[in-house]
Order: structure tokens, then sequence, then C-alpha cells
């Protein structure tokens, strides 16, 4: 959608490291369900570094702050921070093991692109909490 793509942009571009952040979107698999979780975790696996600090994000996750999130990013910046949106019928255990912390925008169930939004925006929220701007109000 245009709206979600035009946000993303926006937040993408006030990004700085290092909390700049660009998207990899991976095709979904058109198997069946159960065979396309295990494709396309497999795929997102295939894609990870041992080094890097994967975040994954799954409504099952440990719910956090704002603030709690700029914490965690700032205490990685030595790391590639790789955070996972999983399929329309999530992701493997693997993924889930792979994963540094499972992170949990709410209970509910979002759409892909407005994941990708809310993600953006809550790296913004995280560079400017980390750098003491006015955009986050406690």
């Amino acid at each position: 959608e245009s709206w979600t793509k035009e946000g993303i942009e926006v937040f993408l571009k006030r990004l700085r490291p290092p909390f700049s952040a660009d998207f990899v979107i991976m095709p979904h698999s058109s198997k069946p369900k159960g065979v396309a979780v295990k494709e396309e975790s497999d795929r997102l696996l295939g894609r990870l570094s041992p080094d890097d600090f994967v975040i994954l994000l799954d409504e099952r996750g440990r719910n956090l702050s704002s603030p709690e999130l700029s914490t965690v990013i700032l205490a990685h910046t030595s790391q590639n921070i790789v955070f996972i949106i999983g399929g329309a019928y999530g992701v493997t255990d693997d993924v889930r093991r792979r994963a540094n912390l499972v992170w949990s925008l709410s209970k509910l169930v979002f759409p892909h692109q407005l994941v990708r939004l809310i993600l953006t925006e809550q790296l913004y929220r995280a560079q400017e909490i980390a750098r003491g701007g006015k955009y986050h109000h406690e």
C-alpha cells in the first residue's frame, strides 16, 4: 500500500547509524502451509551470519518498551542486527531458537506492511531516545 510505503520511507530517511536500516523482502512460498513455513524459514536461516544479533518479531515474544528497544540496539552496535518478520504462517522453531530475542509488538497480529511501518517508527524512536531527542515523551 502506498500509505505504508510512504511512511516507511519517511522513517528510513531519518535513521542514522547504528539505527539505520534497510529491508530485504523475501518472496513467499507458494507451497502448502507446513511446507511453506519450512521453506521460508530455511531461506531466512541461510541468509544469517553466525555473528548476527537476531530479533524475531512474534506476537508470542517479549514486550519491550521503546527505551528498552533502544538499549538493546545500543548494546549490540558491534553486531549486525537483523529483525525478522516471519511469513504469513510464521517461522519454524529453528528460527525461534536462532533468535537472540523474540519481540512482540502486541498480542495482536498485524499485516506485514504495517509491521514494517511500526518497526521503522520504533527504530526512529529508539534513535531519538538514545540521542536525547524530543520525539519520545516519557
